[in-house]
């Protein structure tokens, strides 16, 4: 959407009036210019060179009859001489002007021009040639333009020395000013412009150099890398100036008060800076202020409240976006009569819009984008009557309200803004229907209600009169569509996304005229059966083309009438047949979950950013031309059938950062040049045929964050440089190899592993006591991050990975980040469990099954906080099982069954949750819920806490008794406890001594049922054993 970058219209006027000063207007006829002008002039223009002629006029005797010069009226001398380049739009890659512009030599004979007073040589190509020090003799000059004409160097100090200039203009990317103690001498200068030089070294004395022009009116410092910060200014000169432009520098400053004292100011521009601090309220009280813009700073604050309450008399244009605003926009933002402009996107503004924006009657851009808005849009606007359209912000362009939280039903008025050129409302909370009313805006020509909660039925009346209209998005609502095949829209469209809007069954007919769509996003949209052959005759404009998640089958053209570069997304269809390329380059490629089969094509495309082939039926080799997209940030071929080896191409994907081959037939040794691809972050080699050793070079992936070459045929040791380096890893997966040897302790070094998998393997000694130094797995992980690489616009490669958790395998991608354990299960470990594993309280998992680890499950083990799978299963622990293990109350899965533990389960609190399967196959166990009688119990012994002889199903009759009891139990909570809340809610001494009586007689009441059940399943065992 167009934003305002520059100077409102009045003050170009306002420049163009002061250059006007500078031209004057000579009767050229009337007089004949002096000879040695003429001499110096011909002189001048044999040094330059002139490609277009434009100097043909230079031979007649007049010289001031000649192109670009002018003279005074009454003597004859040479005081305008004016060469600037009017083309000043053609240029070339480097941003130097070619057609029409002067280069060469600029001879001194210029000097000769005694009365010279203006001088514009602007917009050339002066071959980077420094600007002519003797440009500082012209003791008339007023007026001196030199702006992007080529000349590059150090601006030269003598220019100083133009005590009656009055307009400076430097701008240029090739200057540079490293002291602007000479700007001092220039005391009639009322203009200067050096956007683009280099100010870098001037320090931080600049301004109170310039303070010394006290005729200065506008100051232009664009760009010119400033830095440091503003000093404050004991003496403040600069009574005349209107325009202050610091825009686009590194100013690391507060905005300085004294700017508040110039009244005379009309426009302030900083632009991208690191401005930081409160913004001065007194720029609501100058007087004469216009033009305020301070967006992009990112740490400016104020009170929505207190600054825009104050006068801003002749504000019109207000851009105070990309900072730190707060607090609500208050009502007498109405009085603003005079904005045009108003942004205050990306700030933190909050509560409601207030309806006094409707007595804005000249406002044309209300931007408020990134913000923390709520409630309704406004019912009705205040003010209409003001307006001599009668109408509410009958001057609006633009409205952008996206990224909030507003709610509620689109209000009536919107559909009054007929000169409405774009809205957007995306990602808010708005609720109800489109008014088919939006249908009758004649200049729309932008609409984006995405991500909302928007639905009802979108007919053709919601378009009917916008005939402008190019950019159209309704996605992520729950929109149904029900358009007419037989509808020609009235509008052209170049941008199109109804992503989850309902536009089934089939793919949309009117889509048919739209022969100019750049980006086309139909995913998700209920549609079925094959792309009709039409699609595809006008489908050569399309540079984005997204239609997954469908159920669009058939065959696709190969090859496809694309734009080149584009990107293409045809995944989770049905489409079948082989892989289609492009009859032009491709960016992006996802043609993942379809039933595509085949071989992957050896002539794919050679730009390719993204690859995503995974989920098909491609079988064959990896063809080598993959290789020869060197760009390629994502490769995703997973779950095909392809055989064959990783081809020694891939060395030539130096930007790849997500390597997925997973579930595969590849065989043969990992190649090492996958560990010279230094940028990778994902590698997936799983569940292939890989065999031989990890490859040394992969100690060169130090970007690595998750490293999967399970389930192949790797052997040897874990090589100890896997423990250096990868500072970013967080999962590493070696699972079901063939990989032996002990455990190197330095694996602890791996700072951010999260998930550890070495399961089914053949390693064998003791759990390193080191293991409990792995930092990640001590911290609790609370804020899920998504794990996403290789992004490509709103594209990109999800992580994901299996994990066996509770005796299944489990895939994890959206909270992956939050998933955190180690699985040492089947291997050949033996040893004491290291009492410091309990020390990584961050554990959501922990399987060291089928092993034969010995020794106690320390008692320390409760600090596992986190604990959600612990499988212990299969080892050689002993001795009592710990009752601190009671205190997990997040464990929902626990295995300890076949070891050699002995005594009472503890079978309180949590652990109350396990059946007997969990305990099985440890003959010295007793106790609930063990039909194991503990040698120490007593039949005739009530403390429900002991262990029984025999657990039985429950017969009928019992279950009848046994779910009226707890029915009574339900009830009684309702009754006892719910109804009295009410009055005891009154006295909070009276709830808690109520509360501390009715935790007391739950307890006996548990206690009781536990009895009655205990002695119920005794008596049975009883009667059987009779």
């Amino acid at each position: 959407m167009e934003t305002i970058t520059g100077l409102p219209l009045m003050l170009l006027i306002f420049c163009l009036s002061i250059i006007g000063e500078f031209l004057p207007n000579t009767d050229a006829e009337a007089i004949n210019c002096l000879k040695s002008d003429r001499e110096a002039l011909n002189d001048f223009k044999n040094g330059l060179h002139d490609p277009e002629n434009w100097l043909s006029s230079w031979k007649a005797s007049n010289c001031c009859q000649w192109r670009g010069i002018s003279c005074e009226n009454t003597t004859g001398a040479v005081i305008a001489v004016d060469l600037h380049n009017p083309h000043l739009q053609d240029f070339d890659s480097s941003g130097r002007y070619e057609l029409g512009s002067f280069s060469g030599e600029i001879r001194p004979s210029l000097t000769k021009l005694k009365s010279l007073r203006h001088l514009d040589l602007s917009f050339n190509t002066f071959d980077d040639n420094p600007i002519p020090e003797f440009f500082g003799s012209f003791k008339n000059l007023q007026y001196l333009n030199l702006s992007n004409a080529g000349f590059s160097g150090s601006v030269p100090p003598n220019l100083g020395n133009l005590s009656s200039l009055q307009y400076l203009d430097l701008e240029s990317l090739s200057l540079l000013v490293d002291n602007l103690a000479w700007v001092k001498g220039l005391v009639s200068l009322k203009h200067l412009v050096m956007n683009e030089v280099d100010l870098s070294e001037v320090g931080s004395n600049w301004i109170k150099s310039l303070t010394k022009l006290p005729f200065l009116t506008e100051l232009h410092l664009c760009d010119c890398s400033l830095s440091g910060t503003i000093p404050p200014l004991i003496y403040v000169n600069l009574t005349s100036l209107a325009v202050l432009d610091l825009s686009y520098n590194k100013l690391n400053s507060k905005i300085p008060n004294w700017l508040v004292n110039v009244t005379s100011l009309v426009a302030f521009d900083i632009t991208l800076n690191n401005f930081f601090g409160r913004i001065p309220l007194g720029f609501s009280n100058l007087p004469n202020l216009q033009s305020l813009i301070l967006s992009s700073n990112y740490n400016l604050t104020a009170s929505c409240c207190q600054l825009l309450r104050g006068r801003w008399e002749k504000i019109r244009v207000l851009d105070l976006g990309g900072n730190k605003l707060h607090g609500n926009l208050p009502a007498s933002i109405g009085n603003m009569t005079f904005l045009t402009y108003l942004n205050l996107g990306s700030n933190n503004v909050e509560g409601e819009i207030p309806s006094s924006i409707g007595k804005l009657c000249n406002l044309m851009h209300f931007l408020m984008s990134g913000n923390n808005l709520n409630g309704t849009l406004p019912e009705f606007l205040e003010g209409i009557k003001n307006c001599l359209s009668k109408r509410p912000l009958a001057s609006l362009l633009n409205l952008d309200l996206s990224q909030n939280h507003l709610v509620g039903k689109l209000p009536q008025w919107l559909s009054q803004l007929k000169t409405l050129v774009g809205l957007s409302l995306a990602r808010n909370e708005l609720n109800g229907t489109l008014p088919e009313s939006l249908g009758q805006l004649p200049d729309l020509s932008y609409l984006d209600v995405s991500s909302n909660h928007l639905m009802g039925i979108v007919t053709e009346t919601h378009f009917s009169k916008l005939g402008k209209l190019n950019l159209l998005s309704l996605s992520s609502n729950s929109f149904t569509v029900n358009i007419s095949s037989s509808w020609v829209p009235p509008f052209q469209l170049w941008y199109l996304d109804m992503h989850s809007c309902h536009l089934g069954p089939s793919l949309p007919a009117w889509l048919k005229s739209q022969k100019q769509v750049r980006t086309l996003d139909f995913s998700d949209a209920n549609i079925s059966g094959s792309i009709p052959n039409w699609f595809w005759k006008h489908s050569s404009s399309l540079s984005w083309l997204n239609v997954s998640y469908n159920l669009l089958e058939g065959r696709l053209p190969s090859p496809l009438n694309l734009a080149s570069n584009a990107v293409v997304d045809f995944s989770s269809n049905l489409f079948k047949g082989s892989i289609p390329l492009s009859a032009g380059k491709i960016y992006f490629l996802d043609v993942s979950k379809n039933k595509f089969s085949g071989i992957i094509p050896d002539n794919i495309s050679g730009s390719l950013v993204f690859l995503s082939i995974s989920g098909n039926q491609i079988n064959g080799e990896i063809p080598a031309s993959i290789g020869n997209n060197p760009g390629l940030q994502v490769i995703d071929l997973s779950n095909n059938n392809l055989t064959g080896s990783i081809p020694s191409s891939f060395a030539n994907c130096f930007y790849i950062k997500a390597l997925d081959l997973s579930n595969n037939n590849l065989s043969g040794k990992i190649p090492a040049i996958i560990g010279y691809l230094s940028l990778l972050q994902t590698l997936h080699l799983n569940d292939n045929k890989f065999s031989g050793v990890i490859p040394s070079s992969f100690q060169n992936l130090a970007s690595l964050e998750t490293l999967d070459l399970g389930n192949n045929r790797l052997i040897g040791r874990i090589p100890p440089w896997i423990g250096k380096g990868f500072e970013r890893l967080r999962i590493l997966s070696l699972r079901a190899n063939a990989f032996s040897g002990e455990l190197p302790p330095v694996l602890s070094n791996l700072s951010s592993i999260q998930v550890l998998d070495l399961a089914r393997n053949q390693f064998h000694g003791s759990i390193p006591a080191s293991f409990g130094d792995f930092e990640a797995l001590k911290q609790e992980q609370i804020i899920n991050h998504y794990l996403l690489y290789g992004m490509y616009g709103t594209t990109y490669y999800k992580e994901n990975f299996v994990v066996t958790l509770k005796d299944q395998s489990q895939s994890f991608s959206k909270i992956l980040s939050l998933l955190v354990g180690i699985d040492l299960s089947g291997n050949n470990l033996s040893g004491d469990l290291p009492r410091e594993i309990t020390k990584l309280s961050g554990l959501v998992f922990l399987n060291l099954s089928r092993n034969h680890i010995s020794g106690h499950i320390p008692e320390s083990i409760s600090k596992l906080e986190q604990l959600s799978s612990l499988d212990l299963s299969s080892n050689k622990f002993s001795g009592a099982i710990p009752q601190t293990l009671a205190s997990l109350s997040f464990l929902g899965f626990l295995n300890l069954s076949n070891n050699n533990f002995s005594g009472r389960i503890p079978y309180t609190d949590h652990m109350s949750t396990f059946d007997a399967p969990s305990f099985a196959g440890n003959t010295g166990l007793c106790g609930i819920p063990l039909d194991v009688k503990c040698p120490s119990d007593d039949d005739d012994d009530d403390d429900p806490e002991k262990g029984f002889t025999t657990r039985k199903a429950n017969t009928s009759g019992d279950s009848f008794v046994d779910k009226w009891f707890c029915l009574s139990i339900g009830l009684g909570f309702a009754a006892g406890i719910l109804v009295p809340y009410l009055v005891i809610t009154m006295k909070r001494s009276w709830s808690v001594a109520y509360f501390d009586a009715v935790e007391r007689v739950l307890d006996r009441i548990l206690y009781l049922w536990l009895k009655y059940r205990t002695r119920q399943q005794r008596n049975r065992g009883s009667n059987q054993r009779r």
